[in-house]
Formats: C-alpha cells, structure tokens, sequence
C-alpha cells in the first residue's frame, strides 16, 4: 500500500527542510526536538470542563499527572493515559491533545502520567511510577470526579507498551481491576528481528534505527527485555487480562509485534480487536489535527471505550466548538 497522501506530503515536507531523525542527536537534542512538536489544542471536538495537573506519590518522589475532566454532576469512568517517546522523549504536553480528545469523545475523566524516563532512569522506573499512579487514582478517584471501580489504560508507541505492562502488573499483583486496555501502534518486544522491522527504515519517519535507539536508552541491561515488564509479548501467561483494542500502521516498524499480541491475547481468551491501518507509518495519532484517519481512530477508541465501560448508550459529543478549559495546578 503507497504511502497515506497526508504523510506523502509530510515526507516531501521533510525532506526539503533538513528533518533529522531523534536517533541521530543526542537525548537532550532530541527532547527539545520532540517539545517543539507538540501540538495545540484541535477545533474539531469539545474539550473538557477542567484541566489541571497534580502531583502523585510515587517510589522515587512526586510523579506528576495531568487530569482531564469533562462536564458532569456524577463520577465518570476513568481512563489513564501513558505518553509515547520511546521512554526517553516525550511529556504531559506531547500527549496533551490526544488526551483531550479521548476525555471529550469518550466522557470520562482522564488521568495522564508523567513517568520518569531514560537513560537517566531506565526501567523499570517508567512503569514503577506508573503503577504507583494507577493504583493512586483508583483509590482516590472521587478526588477528581471519576469512578475507580470503571478504569481503563490507554497509551500510544512507548505509553502502549506501558499500558500493556499496567494490565499484566495489575493482574499479577492482584491490583485494581481494569475495564479495558488500548494499544496503539506499542513496541511489546525488544528483540528487533520482525519482518516489519527489517521493511521499515525510512529516516523521515520513527524506524527500525528508532526503535533500537530507544530501546538501548530504556534498558541498562539489554537481559532486561527478557521481562514482561519490558516487553509483554514475553509474558508466559496473558490469561486473565482485560479487553484490549490494538492499532498498529501498515508501515510501522512494530506492526508485526502488534499483530503477534493481539493473536497472543486471543489464544489466551482475551478479547481483542486489532485495527491495522493502510498506508501509515509509526505515529499517527500525533496529527490528527490534519490526518482524517487519526480522527477516525480516536473515534474509534472512544466508542471501544464507552462500549467496556457501559456508557454506549450515552449521546457521542458533537465536533462543535471547544468548552471552557482550566489549566493549571488546582486540586480538587
């Protein structure tokens, strides 16, 4: 399948300017080029009542949290959202406008996780401080208006893995119970060697080089990878996890390990859906604002979502014109 138009002219886009890739700078290099990405807030759906950022006790000290709330006069379902960046790059800001997004299509509190990142702390530090968080906003829920007993987790690229590896350490610890898990386009191994990775290493876009890049940041130790915590499509057992929607691109460097953990979840009687879009690279939730496929499959989240938390039945928010927004540090 050719390249989407959208992203044909991103690359053309690309390659007159100069793009570098991430993995050819050094980590600092690369998170100020990753910040200057970030995108602003979208005119084609509501956004939430409330904004505000909090900070939550973790194992290495404060793990700061965005929460998202739209307007309602009882506790919403609650989602929690991990940031993509490889574990190395990315923040509460890169993940920002998908964030609003999934708060105001879906109409559920959001909650979206600040985690440490590599090299400077490797893993398992992303996903200790994501634990902590989730079992955090479970308990104390009714802080923030939303309903600990409906929650879901929910990333894309580096955030994907992480939310695959909250459900197994949820159901291995006996933790708190989940609705649901969504996956996109998530790297769930570390050993490189799929065919998808091999086909894809177009510089203009997140490739092979790319992955392997982060991931030699993420872990100290390459043995690291062989737990399920870092890679989950090495878990022994995925029986007993919740529903899972998976996305992946057609030209994505991890589409192959996407479609081996949607196959590995349904042999464990799992039930998943797996999306595979044509025609997309690594990425493409970033630019919904221009791509109509992103929107779509932020649409399409949502709708999972209402469906595994019960609230199908309530009316979809129109893509009118944006509500009020208050951001800031207030606490409820």
């Amino acid at each position: 399948m050719p390249l989407d138009p959208t992203y044909a002219m991103i690359r053309r886009y690309r390659a007159a300017t100069g793009f570098t890739p991430l993995y050819t700078m050094t980590v600092e290099e690369a998170r100020r080029a990753d910040a200057e990405t970030e995108a602003g807030a979208w005119d084609w759906h509501p956004h939430p009542e409330e904004v505000f950022d909090l900070a939550v006790p973790g194992p290495a000290g404060e793990v700061p949290v965005r929460v998202y709330r739209p307007r309602s006069d009882r506790p919403l379902p609650m989602l929690m959202y991990f940031n993509g960046g490889g574990f190395v790059v990315g923040s509460l800001n890169t993940s920002d406008s998908i964030c609003r997004a999934l708060a105001s299509l879906t109409r559920c509190v959001v909650v979206s996780v600040g985690y440490r990142l590599a090299p400077e702390n490797p893993f398992p530090a992303a996903v200790d401080d994501s634990y902590a968080v989730l079992r955090w906003a479970t308990e104390h829920a009714a802080e923030i208006g939303a309903d600990g007993r409906r929650t879901a987790v929910a990333g894309d690229s580096s955030g994907g893995n992480v939310a695959a590896v909250m459900a197994l350490m949820a159901r291995d610890d006996d933790g708190p119970s989940l609705t649901a898990q969504v996956l996109v386009y998530p790297p769930l191994h570390n050993d490189l060697d799929s065919e998808s990775m091999r086909e894809h290493r177009d510089p203009m876009f997140f490739n092979a080089h790319s992955s392997a890049w982060f991931w030699s940041l993420y872990l100290a130790d390459p043995a690291d990878g062989d737990s399920p915590y870092a890679s989950p499509l090495k878990a022994v057992d995925h029986r007993g996890l919740p529903a899972a929607l998976i996305m992946a691109g057609e030209l994505c460097p991890v589409r192959d390990e996407d479609r081996a953990y949607a196959d590995a979840l349904s042999r464990a009687g799992v039930p998943v859906e797996y999306h595979e879009y044509p025609g997309l690279p690594h990425g493409f939730l970033a630019v919904s604002a221009k791509l109509p496929t992103g929107r779509d499959a932020l649409r399409l989240i949502a709708r999972f979502l209402r469906r595994r938390f019960g609230t199908e039945h309530e009316v979809e928010p129109a893509a009118e014109a944006p509500a009020t927004v208050v951001v800031g540090a207030a606490q409820r």
